[in-house]
C-alpha cells in the first residue's frame, strides 16, 4: 500500500467500498473517494487491507454491484480479521429508495463484527443514539437525492418529447434516429449505441430500412383488410423466416404492439410506461401520455391506422365480455342444459366454451363455478334453514353470513346443490377458516330439481377449516352415518331439547 507512511504502526485493520455512477458529480469519483478514506485511515491508524470499488453502478439496488457483494460475501464467511468497514459516506454505501435495505446491508456487517464507518462522519461513540440517528437522515438524504433527479430526468424528456422529439432509447422496428443540431438541421444518422454529443442537440425519427417499413405495411394491410389475427400475421412472417423487432420470432403480443404504437403514424409519445428508480414497470393511463402529432414521416395512412384501433378496440370488447363472470356462467349453464352434467372435457370441447383453467381462475373451482348457477336456489334453501333454526331456538343472532346460537356457538350455513360427475352426484363442502366461525353446517341438497335438504352435517373449524370435504352419491352411507335431523343438531350444538 504505498499511499501509507510505512513508519506508522497501524493498530487496527479495515476493508474499504467506493462507488461511483454514471450520474453522480465529479467529486464523488472513486479517486477523490479514495483519497479522502485513505487519509481517514491513516489518521487513525487503519491498515485498509483490501479495497473493493464498483466504478458505474447505481447505488439503488444491490444487483450489479459485483465489489459490493464480493465485499459482504467474503465478511460473510470471515474470511477478513478486521475492526472496520470504511466507505466515504452514506450514499456511496447505496440511495436504497427503502432505507430498510441500507440498514439491513450495514446491520449484516455489524453481526459479524465488522461495523460500518462513514468517513465524513467520523467513528462513533459506542451506543451512540444520536449517531444513528444522523446516519439515518442521512439515508433518507441520499434517497431523496435519487427521487428528485428521477424528476428532473422525467420533466425534461417530458419537454423534449412534447416537441415531437425523441426523448431516448432505441429507435422502433423500420425507424431510424436522425440527430438533429441546434438549428434542428440534420446532422447524421445515429447508429445503435451513438448519443447526441451538445444538449442543445434534438433526435428524432425518419422511417428506416425499405425491408423492415415492407413488413409494417404488410402487418397493417394484413389486419385491416385481410381480417387476419395477430396470431395468423405471427405465424405468416415466421414462415417466411422473417425476424422480428428483437431479431427473434414474431407473437400475437409484438404484432398487436406494432398495430396500436401510434409511433407508425408520425407521432411522438412518451410515457406509456414508467420505471423509475430501479421499480417494477407499469403501464400508464392514456391519459398520461405524452403525445406529439405529426413529429415526422409516417409509415402508415392515418386511416388505415385507425380502422386497426377499431378493430383491436372491438375484439377487446369481445374478449371483456367472453370473460366476464356473467357470459362465461352463461356459457356453462347451456351446456348443463344440454348435457345434465359438467366435465372438464366436455368445457374443452366446445367451441365457444373458456378453458376449465378459466373458470377455476374466476371462481375458485370448476365446483365453485356450478355452484354459482344455483345462487338464487342455494340462498332460498340457506333462508329456510335460518328460519328452521330460529323456530327452534330463538335466542340466535345474525352477523353478516354467519349465526350465533344462545351466544354460546357460532355456525354458517352452506347448503350444496350436488354436482354431476358422470354417473355419479358428489356435494363439495369447504369449512369456514375464519376464527370468528365455529362450526360450518353442510346441507347437502337433492338433485332432480327439488333441491330437498338431505340432512345436516357438522364441520368443526378446528378439525377442518379450509379443507374440501366431498361426499358422492355412490357411497350415501356416509350421509346416512354423519348427517343429522334438525332436532338432532340442536341437541348436539346446544343440548336443546324439544318442549
Amino acid at each position: 500500500m504505498d499511499w501509507y507512511n510505512p513508519k506508522k504502526t497501524f493498530t487496527k485493520h479495515a476493508v474499504a467500498y467506493y462507488r461511483h455512477s454514471a450520474q453522480d458529480r465529479q467529486e464523488n469519483s472513486v479517486e477523490i473517494q479514495q483519497d479522502q478514506v485513505r487519509k481517514f485511515a491513516e489518521d487513525n491508524g487503519i491498515q485498509i487491507i483490501e479495497e473493493f470499488v464498483d466504478r458505474g453502478k447505481t447505488g439503488l439496488v444491490t444487483e450489479g454491484r459485483e465489489a459490493f457483494q464480493r465485499m459482504l460475501h467474503n465478511i460473510e464467511i470471515g474470511k477478513y480479521h478486521i475492526e472496520y468497514v470504511l466507505v466515504l459516506d452514506v450514499s456511496r454505501w447505496g440511495r436504497y429508495q427503502n432505507l430498510d435495505i441500507s440498514a439491513y446491508y450495514t446491520g449484516l456487517c455489524a453481526m459479524h463484527g465488522k461495523p460500518v464507518i462513514y468517513t465524513t462522519m467520523g467513528i462513533p461513540p459506542e451506543n451512540d443514539l444520536m449517531h444513528a440517528l444522523r446516519v439515518n437522515i442521512e439515508r433518507y438524504q441520499a434517497a431523496n437525492y435519487s427521487r428528485e433527479l428521477s424528476m428532473k430526468v422525467f420533466k425534461g424528456c417530458a419537454k423534449i418529447a412534447s416537441q415531437g422529439f425523441r426523448a431516448g432509447g432505441m429507435p422502433p422496428y423500420a425507424f431510424n434516429r436522425i440527430l438533429l443540431d441546434e438549428k434542428r438541421n440534420p446532422v447524421q444518422t445515429l447508429d445503435p449505441g451513438q448519443r447526441k454529443s451538445i444538449q442543445n442537440q434534438r433526435v428524432t425519427l425518419s422511417p428506416g430500412r425499405p425491408e423492415e417499413i415492407e413488413v409494417i405495411t404488410r402487418i397493417f394491410a394484413a389486419f385491416v383488410q385481410k381480417n387476419k389475427t395477430p396470431k395468423q400475421i405471427a405465424a405468416i412472417l415466421n414462415g417466411e423466416g422473417i425476424q422480428s423487432p428483437g431479431e427473434s420470432h414474431w407473437t400475437a403480443q409484438s404484432v398487436r404492439g406494432i398495430l396500436s404504437n401510434e409511433l407508425y403514424i408520425g407521432t411522438m409519445v412518451y410515457n406509456r410506461t414508467t420505471q423509475r428508480l430501479k421499480s417494477p414497470s407499469h403501464n400508464n393511463p392514456k391519459t398520461e401520455w405524452i403525445r406529439a402529432e405529426n413529429a415526422f414521416p409516417a409509415i402508415i395512412n392515418r386511416t388505415v391506422f385507425e380502422t386497426a384501433q377499431s378493430i383491436i378496440q372491438k375484439a377487446e370488447e369481445d374478449r371483456a365480455r367472453r370473460y366476464s363472470n356473467k357470459d362465461m356462467l352463461e356459457r356453462l349453464q347451456t351446456l348443463y342444459t344440454r348435457y345434465g352434467t359438467i366435465r372438464r372435457s366436455l368445457i374443452a370441447g366446445e367451441k365457444e366454451m373458456v378453458s376449465p383453467a378459466t373458470y377455476a381462475k374466476h371462481f375458485g373451482t370448476l365446483i365453485a363455478a356450478h355452484q354459482t348457477l344455483f345462487a338464487d336456489v342455494i340462498a332460498d334453501r340457506r333462508s329456510q334453514v335460518v328460519k328452521t333454526l330460529r323456530n327452534a331456538v330463538p335466542e340466535i343472532t345474525e352477523n353478516e353470513d354467519f349465526l350465533v346460537l344462545r351466544n354460546y356457538v357460532s355456525i354458517r350455513v352452506q347448503p350444496v346443490v350436488p354436482f354431476p360427475h358422470g354417473y355419479e352426484a358428489a356435494w363439495s363442502f369447504t369449512p369456514d377458516a375464519r376464527t370468528q366461525i365455529d362450526i360450518t353446517i353442510g346441507v347437502p341438497l337433492s338433485n332432480g330439481g327439488t333441491f330437498t335438504v338431505l340432512g345436516y352435517l357438522f364441520f368443526p373449524r378446528i378439525l377442518l377449516g379450509g379443507q374440501e370435504i366431498r361426499i358422492v352419491s355412490t357411497a350415501p352411507e356416509r350421509l346416512d352415518l354423519h348427517a343429522y335431523t334438525i332436532k338432532e343438531a340442536m341437541q348436539t350444538l346446544i343440548g336443546w331439547e324439544e318442549k
